[in-house]
């Protein structure tokens, strides 16, 4: 069986952003920021030019959900023990068991997730560019979309989704 995929990976696909794990033991990581990378690959059939898709149009779909998490606190919004509030003012207020923040609301971002792991931003991601795909690009069919989030060199989650098909024999 021949596969083909498109994969990009461009300094520009990077963004800054504070955030805190919560552990399991219900422990959490002190508010720190990464410098964070991000990688995709789509696989799929070959259109009858030769391509997968074309680059130029899968970069700016990539570029626009980077930006969206760029010089931003990052927050986990289904997580069962933290509290988020935004006050009348415009301050979110974040507690964590015993812990207390407050910020400018226009410097939070809540995703619905339940941590802000890489693992879970990498998923994310992935989910808003085959969603973003779907819209833009109907003609593209991925049959799978890979996508890394690097927090430091060496160190990424990565989430993949393969599109299941089913074969009916006759």
């Amino acid at each position: 069986m021949e596969r083909w995929s498109i994969q990009v990976d461009k300094e520009y696909l990077k963004y800054s952003a504070a955030h805190f794990l919560i552990f399991p033991d219900g422990s959490a990581e002190r508010l720190h920021g990464h410098n964070y990378r991000v990688y995709a690959e789509v696989e799929g059939p070959l259109s009858e030019q030769g391509l997968v898709m074309d680059f130029y149009s899968i970069k700016p779909l990539l570029r626009d959900l980077v930006e969206q998490l760029d010089e931003v606190w990052l927050l986990p919004g289904e997580h069962p023990e933290l509290k988020i509030q935004t006050r009348e003012d415009g301050v979110v207020e974040v507690r964590y068991r015993e812990r207390y923040y407050a910020a400018p609301k226009e410097d939070v971002l809540v995703l619905p997730l339940n941590n802000t792991s890489v693992e879970n931003m990498a998923a994310w991601l992935g989910k808003k560019l085959r969603a973003a795909l779907a819209e833009k690009f109907p003609q593209v069919e991925p049959d799978k979309i890979w996508l890394a989030v690097e927090e430091s060199p060496g160190q990424r989650g990565v989430y993949c989704s393969t599109l299941s098909t089913t074969t009916e024999l006759g």
